[in-house]
């Protein structure tokens, strides 16, 4: 059992990365190719940001108001920045991630019910995720939708095998895909030629449009931020790079930061691309797009068959990537919260029963997807307020605490969202 948990997180161990990282802290290396052994954590993080969750927001958002919400986008991932900075700084600062952390400060009970709401939360993303994939592989090659799913499952067990093999081939893998995202909407917006103006406009000046663009807004948020990323990132630098000392480590958190700012730019970008896709086609053409398979097939009008094709792949990637993302945290989660582990195979088995069953009931995919996302902004809070609490705390953090500004807007961020959700809630049950 030992031997089987070993394989399972050997992304998590000291390898050869790790060396190549502690010469380079002895400045044994010059130049860009210092960056490098640092250069990972934050791109698997960031596929949290661009899951199948990040489509279906996105797109009904740019079909339905154009470009108004666009800034939204971009104070996301602003907040994003700073979020998973914190995350991967209490790593570096502690060799422990944040349900570790966690569970050594506040009592049983309150460590239990984190566990239990996160368990949630990782539910909802790897609904989004696995729905994602599965209707990418259904659009792309017209077969039914519940097979589709079958394949999507298989295809996960697969990438989830690179991370026996370590951490390295995992972050190769999932950043192909990301690539492969990237690619697809970058082409996607020359074919749409957006509107120059009105895209500066929604991305520079903050504006609503009635309580339904206050929904999206909120979709897009809890899209773009995810709580899984928070517990994750932390895990993925805890053990990666170790600094001896308070000047290593403080040395290790400037160049992780450079790969945060990285992946997290190009995060914004794919979720900007998506919604300013959807505006300059969609919105322009008067067309309320809502579902998934009817993007598709409206690409396939507007465009042409390439620009469909370019849509579903992208969205095959991103549920494909994301959904081992989600299983790495919930297995994170389940051992710093509890202190328990089960087999990873057995959690992606598992965490699979929700979605499989949504996809055999008939239930609308992109429905699902989007309710998936109103339901982790409200997960955020909880991974958030515990991760400011700990990061402002100078005898856990050491030299890398907060600054009173870090911690300063980092609690109106919390604010900001924890206000949001109340007013999701009260819309919900009595708007």
């Amino acid at each position: 059992m030992k031997d089987q948990e070993g394989k399972q997180h050997a992304f998590f161990k000291k390898n050869q990365t790790m060396k190549a990282a502690e010469a380079t802290l002895k400045g044994y290396t010059r130049g860009p190719k210092k960056l490098l052994p640092f250069l990972g954590p934050a791109f698997i993080a960031a596929v949290a940001y661009i899951d199948p969750g990040n489509f279906a927001t996105n797109i009904a958002s740019g079909s339905q108001y154009g470009y108004l919400l666009l800034w939204v986008i971009l104070v996301s991932n602003l907040m994003a920045v700073l979020i998973q900075s914190m995350s991967a700084k209490l790593g570096i600062a502690t060799g422990k991630n944040l349900p570790e952390v966690a569970q050594e400060n506040f009592s049983k009970p309150v460590s239990i019910g984190l566990w239990i709401q996160a368990e949630l939360v990782v539910m909802a993303t790897d609904l989004a995720e696995f729905i994602g994939a599965a209707l990418g592989l259904y659009l792309l090659f017209d077969i039914p939708l519940l097979l589709a799913a079958f394949i999507a499952a298989a295809a996960s067990f697969a990438i989830l095998e690179f991370q026996r093999r370590g951490f390295r081939p995992l972050e190769i893998v999932i950043t192909g895909m990301v690539l492969i995202v990237v690619i697809s909407f970058t082409i996607q917006l020359f074919y749409a030629k957006p509107e120059v103006s009105s895209l500066l406009k929604g991305l520079f000046v903050p504006n609503f449009r009635g309580v339904d663009s206050v929904l999206l807004a909120a979709g897009i948020l809890g899209a773009t931020v995810m709580p899984h990323a928070i517990y994750l990132h932390s895990a993925l630098t805890q053990h990666r790079i170790i600094g001896k000392t308070e000047k290593e480590r403080s040395k290790i958190f400037k160049y992780e930061f450079i790969d945060i700012i990285i992946a997290m730019a190009i995060a914004g970008v794919i979720n900007a691309s998506m919604l300013i896709v959807a505006a300059a086609l969609f919105y322009k053409n008067g067309l309320n797009v809502k579902d998934l398979d009817v993007a598709f097939n409206e690409f396939g009008n507007l465009i042409g068959p390439s620009s469909a094709i370019l849509f579903g792949i992208a969205l095959l990637a991103s549920g494909l990537s994301s959904s081992s993302v989600g299983t790495m945290s919930g297995d994170i989660i389940m051992q710093g919260f509890i202190k328990r582990r089960i087999p990873l195979y057995l959690r992606r088995a598992i965490t699979m029963l929700p979605p499989l069953s949504i996809i055999a009931l008939g239930v609308n995919p992109t429905l699902a997807l989007v309710m998936s996302q109103v339901i982790l902004s409200f997960g955020i809070a909880f991974a958030l307020i515990p991760l400011i609490i700990f990061t402002s705390n100078r005898s856990i953090m050491g030299s890398l605490v907060n600054s009173r500004s870090t911690t300063f807007v980092a609690w109106s961020v919390a604010t900001l969202i924890v206000g949001l959700n109340l007013f999701l809630l009260y819309q919900t049950f009595f708007g």
